[in-house]
């Protein structure tokens, strides 16, 4: 099996390069003070040969051994201070390195929950590799940012040392120097390839691996042992192959070392007599030489093996995530157009037509043709048993599920096809397992809506009955641990967060279901209070009869209306009724005549209409 790849899409840092520099830029005061000590951590680069010159030429070839021990004690010191300014630089490398780990989490939080959002199904083990992977580009990008780092710094310079002290000895270093780290980069590119090859050939064995461990019993029961084992074993021989590729070319990093950085040191050698006799000093001869051994050639070294270790994995995990989450797109320019008037926009109604949706190409469908009206303004409770599809009906209708069949518009627009951003504008779903997250509580409740003002938030937690808790908490200031909360705590959170909400439609999906019936009628209350449109799928009966109009799913069956028309019209809604009220249900209309109203949003022909009345208020 083969599992190689293109080389074209994978240069190994070039493209990435605005990527990686951004964290530098985005800090430029953190880069200044970078910068400063990184020329401290520098001195030693720097006079290194000038201080062994100095040792030689007035030291201990002019025999004063004591002045020569002077000069050298100088450059002990240099080293010292490079010390002190690599001591410095360390904390604020890291305060580069963990924003940009941060920014990569987010990324891929963010795509894996977009596709669950979407309807995509997420592959758990393709997001944890990912999640590894971050921790591998962290890593990496740390020991990257040392290197190139280290290298510019010594090598800059050594080079500027020897300007001053020798420049004749320029030609004999800058080639090979030049000659070595072109054919390193030209090579990295290769290895950035068959690097690559090893980590989708790793990912393909784990998935191999994953997917018959999780089918062993079917495989055993199949008699399919040979089969699978054949496959696994071919993917196996091709991770072997990958890393045998990537093996070979690895000793080529010595050659580009020989040439970038011994070379410059066996030139220098040979052509010492020369230099002898056009005028440079035993010393700076000496010097040139410290400037090669202790400068140059640490520093190639140092390179070769950062970016062909580091820098490889840096540059295919971060490849391999920006595959799995691209950037996103840029916005798009503000339109010219003048904007309609508050009077043309469209009402926010919810529409549904002959929409079908099944859990799965051979499930029976959970809905099945259903007309339905929810014009802007409505307050609707739908009710029905359990596993009957409410929630599957608030899923459609808040865009985290998309129909089989049919069509669904909310303010005219499918709300599956918005953008997320767009989507929170439109609607908010507040789903039966309320989403908290670690941190302040004032960013918890103004998630939906970051502007809002302390009072704007205050009312709308007393609004929805939450003002207690608030309290009990510390105040709007104070932090929240999910974990400590529980299950109704969490709920209230996160209506008082929806009631914030922009959106002007609200769906609630069983929301209050762990509040006690006072509280959740307080909720209700509110939210029905609340300018916009309000869909509960009911917990409880109670829910239904604070609603101004009902929807009943049962089977294959809907019906809608004011409370009174669904309870003539409905036998389930009286049942219901009758089992949540101490009065006695209503009198059941005679046989045939639940569907015989003109317009009665009941099953006919196999399609269900459910159409209710705009709201008058």
């Amino acid at each position: 099996m083969n599992v190689r790849t293109p080389r074209d899409p994978l240069l190994p840092l070039f493209p990435l390069f605005p990527l990686l520099v951004a964290p530098l830029r985005a800090r430029p005061g953190l880069l200044l003070r970078l910068i400063l000590w990184s020329l401290v951590e520098a001195v030693p680069a720097l006079l290194a040969g000038h201080l062994v010159a100095r040792a030689v030429d007035h030291g201990f070839a002019a025999g004063h051994p004591l002045r020569g021990l002077g000069w050298l004690a100088l450059m002990g010191l240099g080293v010292f201070a490079g010390a002190w300014g690599t001591r410095q630089a360390y904390p604020l490398l890291a305060r580069v390195v963990e924003p940009f780990r941060d920014d990569l989490v987010r990324r891929v939080a963010a795509g894996a929950l977009h596709q669950a959002v979407a309807g995509h199904p997420v592959d758990a083990s393709g997001v944890s590799r990912l999640t590894l992977q971050v921790e591998m580009v962290r890593e990496a990008y740390a020991g990257v940012l040392m290197v190139v780092r280290g290298f510019l710094l010594t090598v800059g310079g050594a080079l500027l040392g020897m300007v001053f002290l020798a420049p004749s000895v320029l030609p004999l270093v800058l080639p090979p120097l030049l000659a070595g780290l072109g054919l390193f980069l030209a090579l990295l590119r290769r290895m950035a390839g068959a690097q690559r090859d090893v980590i989708v050939a790793d990912e393909r064995v784990a998935e191999a691996a994953g997917a018959a461990c999780a089918a062993a019993r079917d495989i055993t029961a199949c008699g399919a042992e040979d089969g699978v084992r054949d496959r696994l074993a071919e993917r196996i021989d091709a991770q072997a192959a990958a890393a045998r590729r990537l093996a070979v070319l690895m000793p080529a990093r010595v050659l580009c070392l020989a040439v970038a950085g011994w070379l410059p040191l066996l030139l220098l050698l040979v052509a010492a007599p020369g230099l002898r006799s056009g005028g440079l000093t035993t010393g700076a001869v000496l010097g040139a030489a410290t400037y090669v051994m202790g400068g140059l050639q640490p520093a190639v070294r140092s390179l070769i093996q950062g970016l062909g270790g580091s820098g490889l994995r840096l540059a295919v995990a971060l490849r391999r995530i920006l595959e799995a989450h691209p950037l996103p797109a840029p916005p798009p320019a503000p339109s010219t157009r003048p904007r309609a008037s508050a009077s043309a926009r469209p009402a926010h109604d919810v529409v549904l037509t002959a929409v079908t949706f099944a859990y799965g190409a051979h499930a029976a469908p959970v809905l099945r043709d259903l007309d339905l009206t929810v014009p802007e303004g409505a307050h609707l409770a739908v009710v029905g048993p359990s596993g009957i599809g409410k929630s599957t009906l608030a899923g459609l209708i808040s865009g985290t599920l998309r129909p089989d069949r049919g069509r669904i518009l909310v303010a005219g627009r499918p709300p599956a096809a918005l953008s997320p951003a767009d989507r929170s504008v439109v609607r908010v779903l507040v789903p039966q397992e309320a989403y908290v997250f670690s941190g302040g509580l004032m960013e918890n409740l103004c998630l939906l809506r970051p502007d809002a003002g302390e009072d704007e938030v205050t009312a709308a937690v007393t609004a929805v009955g939450a003002a207690p808790l608030v309290t009990r908490l510390g105040g709007l200031g104070a932090q929240v641990d999910p974990a400590a909360l529980s299950s109704g705590e969490r709920q209230q959170i996160a209506l008082a967060r929806a009631y914030l909400s922009p959106a002007p439609l609200v769906v609630l999906d069983e929301a209050t279901c762990h509040l006690d019936p006072a509280a959740e009628a307080r909720a209700e209350e509110a939210f029905a209070r609340r300018p916009g449109s309000l869909v509960v799928i009911a917990h409880r009966i109670s829910s239904a009869l604070r609603a101004r109009h009902v929807l009943v799913l049962d089977g294959d069956r809907a019906v809608g209306g004011a409370h009174h028309e669904v309870l003539r019209r409905s036998p389930l809604y009286r049942d219901l009724v009758g089992h949540w009220s101490d009065e006695a249900p209503p009198e059941a209309p005679p046989d045939g005549a639940a569907g015989d109203d003109p317009g009665a949003p009941a099953a006919r022909g196999g399609t269900v209409r459910a159409t209710l009345p705009r709201s008058r208020s």
